[in-house]
């Protein structure tokens, strides 16, 4: 009995997780991948699935490596970037491989929209030697979610289920296997002893053979998938996978009796490449269009692969220009690279972009809104404490201070009118490049930021290496009790489990304590005056020889509010607009002149403190 519900394409991933009978799901949150550790958590008690959001990515992976050694089903999830830290346990694995099943969602960010990079995950499976599976709607997310559990516990091995921001985030009608998820079966016998769990380079040697083995095994089975399909007759051939598929199948609708003019060849199975498949589309072709966002990935197997069978096809793709080489695709530019491609073999054939049913002219512009910190966020108070500090330590020091920031919500602090992040890498990268910084301006005060869930992700052993070499360098923990940027997760500094269930919470100070950190404040942001307290905290730390930390303790204004709002006294506001001019708070603005504080204020009063006529106090509480 089926049923057929509306699912964002993470949301179809979870069920089809659970129905493939997943029982330990872990995962770091990271957009575009998060709501499909969030989907299982609503349903965890009720079928039996342990679930937890674990301090990084690489923990993430070894705990459900540990799961899958004991013949647990096990998920992980996390995004590309994440990917780079879950990679050494990964690579290692593939050799050793698993009991159970073990599945890694890595959910890709083409465009990007909230990544450092654009990197393509079928490119590291194939690196890695892991079977990827790459959806193109939510409808295949979680059909190939339970095929890629079939697939690990037959094979042994893991499997990278791999979407995109448009596959993650897109919703559609999904056929599931039933209406609501069920019990899934306990872990069966456990782990058993064996000399394959204990990796050493003789493992390794013996494994690597099988490994390949298993490449060439799943090529003929990912060749026979329905994921794997062609459509059309004609003799220009299109290869695409992913959602680029769809855009290539919306591109042809725009010319009549496309069906006889293209063959599309649709790639559910990116690697290992289903040779067997593609050898028999290339067959029947003479011209190969390659529509895929990132890298050329099947661009070089189709060129590989028509070079082994010494085929007439010419290729049309990234490598000579016809696609763009980055950037996430849409409709439009399919459409474009596919007209290009004709073009340049001389095809009278051109396919036009769909006509919008409502003329752009008429549609009103889209508002725009630059990235900023939201309303009384507690990290502005603290760039804004260690701005003053350093511009009082120039004064008696004639020091500059160099700012490294961290990924997060404090990423923002970068913009005007703060201006304090000055080099921004990784998580957990801002300690470390702090410290490498102090070694070659010693004349500059280092300051790192770091937020509390990054702390714990990947900050501790940043602390640990300035301590032990003795990096002149301050942190500044912004500790606003939430994974604020990723949608307010829990972490180990809470309290409270993935679900929310009470958990030791591990004090930040404590921690740095006894990394050997000798110079700790803790500062408590939400009081009315805070800011100098901050500021006070801030030089003193600057002004310590040697490592030293702040832990800055606040509230996420987008979870807990302050209930008061404050407001101007027109009689005594002299219209400087300084307000506005050093905090950047997008609840204050500028009307005729005149500083307004608008209905979006959530009540720091950081305004207050810093308005030298007085002229800013509270004006009530929100109800």
């Amino acid at each position: 009995m089926t049923d057929k519900k509306l699912l964002m394409g993470n949301e179809a991933i979870a069920l089809g997780a659970i129905e493939a009978g997943v029982q330990v799901v872990t995962g770091y949150p990271g957009t575009p991948s998060t709501e499909a550790l969030e989907t299982i958590i609503r349903y965890a008690d009720r079928c039996g699935i342990y679930t937890e959001w674990s301090s990084n990515e690489k923990v993430a992976l070894e705990t459900a490596v540990g799961a899958a050694y004991s013949g647990a089903k096990a998920l992980v999830t996390m995004k590309q970037v994440g990917l780079n830290v879950a990679s050494d346990p990964l690579m290692s694995l593939s050799y050793i491989g698993v009991k159970g099943a073990l599945v890694l969602l890595v959910a890709d960010d083409p465009g990007p929209h909230s990544s450092q990079t654009e990197q393509d995950t079928r490119a590291f499976g194939h690196f890695a030697n892991i079977p990827v599976l790459d959806p193109a709607t939510p409808q295949e997310a979680y059909e190939m979610t339970k095929l890629a559990f079939e697939l690990s516990h037959e094979f042994e091995i893991p499997v990278i289920l791999r979407t995109t921001t448009r596959v993650s985030h897109s919703c559609g009608d999904v056929e599931v296997a039933v209406a609501e998820p069920e019990p899934v079966e306990a872990v069966g016998e456990g782990f058993v002893k064996d000399r394959r769990w204990t990796i050493f380079p003789r493992l390794t040697a013996e494994r690597h053979p099988w490994l390949e083995g298993v490449q060439e095994q799943l090529s003929e089975r990912f060749s026979e998938l329905p994921f794997n399909s062609v459509s059309g007759t004609g003799k220009i051939g299109i290869i695409a996978s992913g959602v680029s598929a769809l855009y290539v199948k919306e591109a042809m609708e725009s010319v009549r009796y496309s069906e006889e003019l293209f063959t599309l060849f649709t790639v559910g199975t990116v690697y290992p490449f289903p040779e067997k498949a593609a050898l028999s589309f290339l067959k029947e072709i003479d011209r190969l269009i390659v529509a895929e966002e990132l890298d050329p990935y099947l661009e070089e197997q189709v060129l590989q692969l028509i070079g082994k069978a010494h085929l007439p096809v010419d290729v049309y793709g990234k490598k000579n220009g016809f696609f763009p080489v980055g950037g996430e695709y849409n409709v439009n530019l399919v459409t474009d690279g596919i007209n290009l491609a004709l073009s340049a073999f001389g095809e009278s054939l051109r396919l036009s972009s769909a006509v919008p049913a409502i003329s752009k002219e008429k549609l009103p512009p889209l508002p725009v809104r630059a990235p900023t910190l939201c309303a009384g966020c507690m990290h502005r108070t603290v760039f804004y404490a260690f701005k003053q500090a350093a511009k009082q330590l120039k004064k008696e020091t004639q020091a500059d201070t160099i700012f490294s920031g961290d990924i997060g919500c404090y990423t923002l602090g970068n913009a005007y009118p703060l201006n304090m992040v000055d080099t921004c890498l990784c998580m957990g990268a801002g300690v470390s490049i702090a410290g490498g910084l102090s070694r070659t301006n010693p004349q500059a005060k280092q300051v790192a930021f770091i937020g509390d869930s990054t702390f714990f992700h990947s900050g501790i052993p940043a602390v640990v290496n300035a301590v032990y070499n003795g990096a002149d360098i301050t942190l500044a923990v912004l500790d606003n009790r939430t994974t604020a940027m990723t949608g307010h997760q829990p972490h180990p500094g809470i309290g409270l489990t993935a679900l929310g269930s009470a958990s030791k919470a591990i004090e930040i100070a404590d921690v740095v304590r006894s990394c050997g950190i000798e110079f700790i404040k803790t500062v408590n942001t939400v009081e009315a005056d805070s800011l100098g307290s901050c500021v006070k905290a801030a030089k003193e730390a600057m002004n310590f020889k040697g490592p030293s930390v702040v832990v800055f303790k606040g509230r996420c204004a987008g979870i807990t509010k302050s209930g008061k709002y404050y407001e101007i006294k027109p009689e005594a506001c002299t219209g400087c607009g300084f307000c506005v001019k050093e905090l950047g708070c997008p609840a204050l603005n500028l009307d005729a002149d005149k500083p307004v504080i608008q209905d979006s204020c959530s009540g720091c009063g950081l305004c207050a403190q810093i308005c030298p006529s007085e002229a800013i106090g509270i004006g009530g509480v929100k109800l």
